[in-house]
């Protein structure tokens, strides 16, 4: 009768502990996305439509190449505004970067027009370079991947607060998952759209903790 009570004890109290700290033990292993390059080149030197200059410092950004003719791969633009931007840009520090080549600013008008049918454009950012620019940027990225001669790629990046590469490292289907493949919505909306909670997560943590120690 002792021996009963007893595991009916381990049953009621110690079994629910032990799984909790499971549950808390595998959160914290999944806390935070892999930083995959920590030596990213800023985009300061990239200018927008009015000649000035943003940063990747301080910012979540949603990193993307969309080369010299964007309006025939719009839809890599399209997919991700629906999917990460509509979703996330309330974020205070969150934005999109578009890095395209020199001369595109009229195909970006015609994409802004219909983007902002539904969309609130005031976290878009377009900036302009050179091949070589758009090249030594990309080269930064430290991947595995690849961009054409007219500096596209399909891939989209997750860039962090500090300027790091953020992406997996036991990817299921690839392993190191360095970016997301904005041609189709799958990738973006099975994975993309986690990790940059994740990401989003890590600082509103951090900015809890900073406040409860002040």
């Amino acid at each position: 009768m002792q021996s009963k009570k007893v595991w009916l004890l381990v049953g009621l109290f110690i079994m629910p502990l032990v799984f909790y700290l499971l549950l808390l033990t595998g959160t914290n292993k999944f806390a935070k996305l892999p930083v995959l390059n920590e030596n990213i080149e800023d985009v300061t030197a990239f200018k927008n439509s009015t000649g000035s200059s943003i940063s990747l410092e301080g910012k979540i950004s949603i990193l993307c190449f969309l080369g010299d003719d964007l309006l025939t791969v719009k839809n890599n633009a399209l997919n991700l505004n629906e999917k990460i931007y509509k979703h996330f840009y309330k974020f205070k520090d969150f934005q999109f970067v578009v890095v395209l080549q020199e001369g595109s600013s009229d195909q970006v008008k015609e994409l802004i027009k219909q983007l902002k049918v539904t969309t609130d454009m005031q976290k878009w950012n377009f900036v302009y370079g050179s091949q070589q620019q758009i090249k030594d940027l990309f080269n930064s990225l430290k991947t595995n991947l690849s961009i054409d001669d007219n500096g596209y790629s399909p891939y989209a990046f997750i860039i962090d607060k500090d300027m790091h590469l953020r992406g997996r490292t036991d990817d299921e289907d690839e392993g190191l998952m360095y970016g997301y493949n904005a041609e189709t919505v799958a990738p973006i909306h099975g994975k993309m759209v986690d990790d940059v909670k994740v990401v989003i997560a890590e600082y509103r943590l951090a900015l809890k903790k900073n406040k409860r120690e002040i």
